[in-house]
């Protein structure tokens, strides 16, 4: 499917009454399964894809050459629109996140976040007037283009649970070309209330995580109007594979079997493509 269908069906999305859920996927073959359940739209997931990987989720670990070339890998898998999550936009500079914006333009993806925080435990979260400096080079960068951007505020998830300034920088990122707005870490409704009802963008809130958990329609009444699932279907899937193993290991037995998609069905999820020889 063309990316500018795919993006006119992601913008629809978020201008239809009540809320949508994007399911996170971490590679070609979830996105598979998960367009199959009847998903409307994707996302990638950072911390599924490091794992995946065998790596600690940490800012910057897989590059912006691995996160693109996966992002491509999930949109070229689905007909569905696909919003990737681009970290800090791989770089602190303004233009980074320029460049970052392009390039996932360019993979086909419909939509990608940019967040504020630094990855530096000692000074997490970027300036002020620097993020939203950052947010405005990477709504340039995809001004007039198929592609939906959502910029995050990560207060909350750093150790500062401002809700002012939080909101503040919501409100500011909008002003500066962001189409989606994002505030991961919130953590009751009346918070969520107050940053929907103080923007005039669509608000992304993410599920699955520890802590509160809401109802899709407790959030859409609340203002929500995306809803993201982060790492937590990957991590669903982990914790499936070690209860099995557990299983295995101390009871002796392959009880967990009884629960696993059948391999036809696997199989009818997948394409008949082959990949590259990536030795050759």
């Amino acid at each position: 499917m063309d990316q500018p269908v795919k993006f006119e069906r992601f913008r629809a999305l978020h201008q239809a009454p009540g809320a949508f859920v994007v399911a996170n996927a971490w590679d070609a073959g979830s996105a598979r399964l998960l367009t199959a359940a009847g998903f409307a739209a994707l996302a990638t997931t950072s911390a599924g894809h490091a794992y995946a990987q065998g790596l600690r989720d940490s800012a910057g670990a897989l590059g912006r050459r691995g996160v693109l070339q996966n992002a491509a890998e999930i949109a070229a898998a689905t007909d569905l629109p696909v919003s990737a999550d681009l970290e800090d936009g791989f770089g602190p500079a303004p233009e980074d996140c320029a460049e970052t914006l392009r390039l996932a333009l360019a993979a086909g993806l419909a939509g990608g976040s940019i967040e504020d925080a630094t990855g530096d435990a000692t000074d997490p979260i970027f300036p002020f007037e620097h993020a939203v400096e950052r947010v405005r080079a990477a709504a340039e960068a995809v001004q007039g283009q198929p592609f939906l951007l959502t910029a995050r505020a990560e207060n909350f998830l750093w150790g500062r649970p401002d809700l002012d300034d939080t909101i503040a920088r919501l409100q500011a990122f909008a002003e500066a070309g962001a189409d989606v707005l994002f505030a991961p870490g919130l953590r009751d409704l009346a918070a969520i209330r107050s940053v929907c009802a103080s923007v005039d963008r669509p608000v992304n809130v993410v599920m699955g995580l520890t802590g509160a958990r809401f109802t899709v329609a407790e959030l859409a009444g609340a203002g929500v109007k995306r809803i993201s699932l982060g790492g937590s279907l990957f991590r669903t899937g982990f914790g499936a594979v070690q209860a099995a193993a557990r299983q295995i290991l101390s009871e002796g037995c392959f009880d967990y079997a009884a629960a696993a998609m059948p391999d036809a069905e696997v199989s009818a999820l997948m394409s008949d493509r082959r990949l590259p020889d990536r030795l050759a």
